[in-house]
């Protein structure tokens, strides 16, 4: 029988934290606009999820259960090891706070979709050409 960390363990391997598909629609739809962007730039704190260089902005797409978003998906508890998940989440947060004041010290805007508000694409589509101005800008 499996111990709780090698269950753990291994089921975590199986979460991406490049590549998701909410990461990808976001992806697509920047492009569909005409807005070119970098992926995870590893010298900017958080490896944002996309980056727009010229315009200092980055977007961090992140999913409600992991980052501890307020909706329905974000609020679930996990009915197994919930301490963990609990320390696990709140150490994600607590993260997303310190590399968005990080990059806004460095002179970045910093966007954060969230995986539940990925659904309406127009809506997505909106935020992003507000957050990031006029195309060819």
């Amino acid at each position: 029988m499996k111990t709780p960390d090698e269950v753990r363990s291994r089921t975590m391997r199986a979460v991406r934290s490049k590549d998701t598909k909410p990461e990808l629609i976001v992806r697509r739809l920047a492009h569909a606009m005409g807005y070119r962007f970098r992926l995870h730039r590893k010298d900017l704190p958080g490896s944002p999820d996309l980056v727009f260089p010229g315009r200092r902005s980055a977007i961090f797409v992140h999913g409600c259960f992991w980052h501890g978003h307020d909706c329905a998906r974000g609020a679930r508890e996990p009915k197994t090891n919930s301490d963990y998940w609990r320390a696990k989440v709140a150490g994600n947060r607590a993260r997303d706070i310190r590399v968005a004041t990080e990059l806004a010290a460095l002179g970045w805007r910093v966007m954060t979709l969230w995986e539940c508000g990925l659904r309406d694409q127009d809506a997505t589509s909106a935020e992003i050409s507000h957050f990031l101005g006029e195309r060819g800008a």
